[in-house]
């Protein structure tokens, strides 16, 4: 918040938001959801590169390919990313880089500290003494 209780604005945008009303929040909660896993994160983060084959993630997060196909299924379902045809192989790519955007903008503020201090491992910080 800025003074007096108004939102701070990123002046440098220029234009208004959309007006959005409970559908177009609901879609966006339904991105976000999509977006909420370390996977997605990093498969999202690997098609900001270049769009590639399932195997290529596969190899690049060391994770089975049951598992990776079953996250760009989720991805695909909320249209963060698009799969192409190539011969036998499928080539997903994300369908805009606003997605992209979403995600290393998550990035950057969660590494983020608002004292200078390094960040803390959320998962542990409840069991420190």
């Amino acid at each position: 918040m800025g003074e007096m209780g108004a939102p701070e604005r990123d002046c440098a945008a220029g234009a208004e938001p959309p007006v959005a009303g409970p559908v177009e929040w609901e879609a966006a909660s339904d991105l976000l959801r999509a977006l909420a896993s370390p996977t997605r994160i990093a498969i999202v983060l690997l098609l900001r590169e270049r769009p590639q084959c399932v195997h290529e993630v596969v190899g690049a997060l060391s994770l089975s390919q049951p598992l990776i196909s079953q996250h760009l299924r989720v991805l695909k379902d909320a249209g963060v990313v698009r799969g192409q045809r190539n011969g036998r192989e499928i080539v997903y790519e994300l369908v805009d880089d606003h997605l992209a955007h979403i995600v290393t903008d998550a990035l950057t503020h969660s590494m983020e500290s608002p004292s200078g201090a390094a960040p803390t491992d959320r998962r542990t910080e409840g069991r420190r003494r």
